[in-house]
């Protein structure tokens, strides 16, 4: 019979595999648009409403999942929502119009919003704390390579297979994660006395459409700047009105409790700062190689590619990092250094030779991951079992909407530097170099809300992972 601790490792890992295939979905389709607007008769700036289908899906959804994870047992909707992801995976594939297409990355969004939030919560429940460090470090590493991994795979499966293989490519990691997590996952006691906030879950979920909807439109060149703002700050009221009414309810749908721990909280707010300058880079540099220096889209994947290999050396010395250094000065000196991997991409022109570039994102990749994986695992040392489920939904929803930040600070970063340095046709590298600066000065000011911190934030983990 395996060991608490063996168990929880590979319950780790297999929520680290759902983790990946759920991001890598968000991205992958972006290089594989021209081929699907083909199939579909249809232009390919209309696949967006595919891409935003899917991730506003995720946006609305997210929030129920610590209830119905309560309500229905942990390995009941893990294994519910790998089904439905499979089964959405294969419908889109066999999607021939864009309304059918739109509608199966709606379901499959629905699959998602399920599958890696409940998997997070049943690695926070089911791991000891001084088993944390190792735990959060495995689920964390894919949120990181799936973005940067995207686009260059879809790239390649489109290039040298079809479109379909993107989606197809989850059945074999769906049939195998299944039988995977009724084996794994805990039964878990449904709780039935907590009835179903269905007045926050409007809130919440309208709160996080509109929100995620203005983020969207930043990214569409032509796009009212007003209209983008408009939404945005509405999906901001509602957000209000949602977090009033959670603190009036006896069983909210959110629990925003957990932002009375110091940590946690940095990780909410300053964590998301940090979140969407990172994400930002994944979307800049493949525009800069192609528009600013005039690379192929395979070679600009190519370069990109270096990140996602900084990410991947970094794996094996995070936890040792982690219980050697103290978290506070560790995030102020690590985020120092990612944001000025940023300010150097910011230095880059067509005539840095090639291992330079490579050695700058290799080191971006470095930090980033370990500021990523010290910020996921700051979020939960402190908070007790009783408030787990509430603040892993909160984690999750800002989680979401940074991917969404991160992606309109850089359509808007960009466009400011187009206003900064105008020409007739095409992005000027200058506005790149603007975009970069501007994405490095959001990351430093994400380092004010971890000045706040206590010196000993987080070293109940530490101390237990040292002895």
């Amino acid at each position: 019979m395996a060991s608490p601790v063996s168990r929880s490792a590979a319950i780790a890992l297999l929520v680290a595999g759902a983790f990946f295939m759920e991001n890598l979905d968000g991205t992958v389709v972006t290089t594989a648009m021209p081929q699907m607007a083909a199939r579909f008769g249809v232009h390919p700036v209309d696949l967006n409403s595919g891409v935003s289908a899917y991730l506003l899906t995720l946006a609305v959804l997210i929030p129920a999942s610590g209830w119905v994870a309560d309500r229905f047992g942990a390995r009941r909707v893990f294994a519910g929502a790998i089904i439905l992801f499979t089964l959405a995976s294969a419908l889109c594939a066999l999607c021939t119009t864009l309304p059918e297409f739109v509608l199966a990355r709606i379901l499959q969004g629905c699959g998602g919003a399920m599958m890696v939030p409940v998997g997070r919560l049943t690695v926070l429940r089911s791991t000891e704390k001084q088993n944390l460090i190792k735990a959060i470090a495995t689920i964390t590493w894919p949120g990181l390579a799936a973005p940067v991994l995207g686009p260059p795979l879809g790239g390649f499966i489109t290039t040298y297979a079809s479109w379909h293989w993107i989606f197809l490519l989850n059945l074999p990691l769906g049939l195998l994660a299944l039988p995977l997590a009724l084996a794994l996952i805990p039964t878990g006691q449904p709780v039935t006395g907590k009835p179903f906030d269905r007045r926050g879950f409007l809130l919440t979920g309208l709160a996080c459409l509109i929100f995620m909807y203005g983020l969207e439109m930043f990214s569409h060149q032509g796009t009212s700047w007003a209209a983008a703002c408009v939404c945005v700050l509405l999906g901001l009221g509602v957000a209000a009105l949602a977090i009033r009414h959670a603190r009036q309810q006896e069983h909210p749908l959110i629990d925003y409790g957990a932002l009375g721990y110091r940590s946690y909280a940095t990780t909410i707010w300053g964590g998301s700062l940090f979140r969407g300058a990172i994400a930002a880079v994944p979307f800049l540099l493949p525009l800069l190689f192609q528009l600013g220096f005039g690379l192929t889209p395979f070679a600009s994947g190519t370069l990109v590619l270096a990140v996602f290999a900084g990410n991947l050396a970094m794996k094996p010395f995070t936890t040792p990092i982690l219980r050697r250094f103290r978290f506070r000065p560790l995030l102020l000196v690590n985020g120092t250094l990612n944001a000025a991997t940023m300010f150097a991409c910011a230095l880059l022109t067509p005539r840095t030779p090639a291992p330079l570039i490579l050695a700058l994102l290799f080191v971006s990749g470095l930090v980033r991951s370990m500021q990523f994986t010290a910020i996921n695992t700051l979020a939960f040392a402190e908070v007790p079992a009783a408030k787990m489920s509430g603040a892993n939904t909160l984690f999750n929803m800002a989680q979401q909407m940074a991917m969404g930040i991160g992606i309109a600070l850089g359509a808007v970063a960009l466009r400011l530097g187009v206003l900064v340095h105008p020409t007739p046709h095409g992005v000027p590298l200058e506005a790149f170099h603007i975009a970069f600066i501007l994405t490095g000065m959001i990351a430093l000011a994400a380092l004010f809300d971890v000045l706040a911190l206590s010196p000993q934030a987080g070293d109940a983990i530490r101390v237990r992972q040292a002895g």
